[in-house]
């Protein structure tokens, strides 16, 4: 482990829907691959070339990528404070803004409270996870008890 990796204490990624999307890219690309191959079979009457069937290729690819986006989202906790990585980018909370850890009714994931009535998404810890998001909700707050300001 890297000396960044150390200083965090608990580190949570969601389960299921980082299986669906690695499902989903895999599924995109194998799609794309065949259909580029099946476009120089028939005379259909639209001359389709290598570079048609490249480009196609290409276009699965990064529509895979943008879907492997959603397995980007951890949470990770420690002294510094709790580190909230989501889809596009990451946000380190001080424990001194922190207020709560929140799982409004109905919300897909939970979500960490801030001063004004701010909040930050936690794409890591989703509903969908079930149980492993109750384990993760639980260990967030045993080690918020022992870092956050009284």
């Amino acid at each position: 482990m890297t000396s960044s990796e150390t200083e965090w204490q608990f580190v949570s990624r969601p389960r299921k829907s980082s299986r669906y999307a690695i499902g989903v890219a895999i599924l995109m690309v194998v799609l794309h691959v065949t259909f580029a191959i099946l476009l120089r079979g028939d005379s259909t009457g639209v001359y389709f070339r290598l570079a048609d069937q490249v480009a196609f290729v290409g276009i699965g690819c990064l529509l895979a990528g943008a879907v492997l986006l959603l397995t980007r989202p951890r949470l990770r906790v420690g002294p510094r404070g709790i580190a909230v990585r989501n889809v596009l980018g990451e946000r380190i909370v001080d424990w001194d803004l922190y207020e709560g850890l929140s799982f409004p009714d109905g919300a897909a994931w939970a979500r960490i409270e801030l001063p004004d009535d701010e909040y930050v998404p936690v794409m890591a810890i989703q509903s969908n996870d079930r149980d492993y998001a109750v384990d993760a909700v639980h260990r967030f707050r045993d080690l918020v008890s022992e870092y956050a300001p009284s």
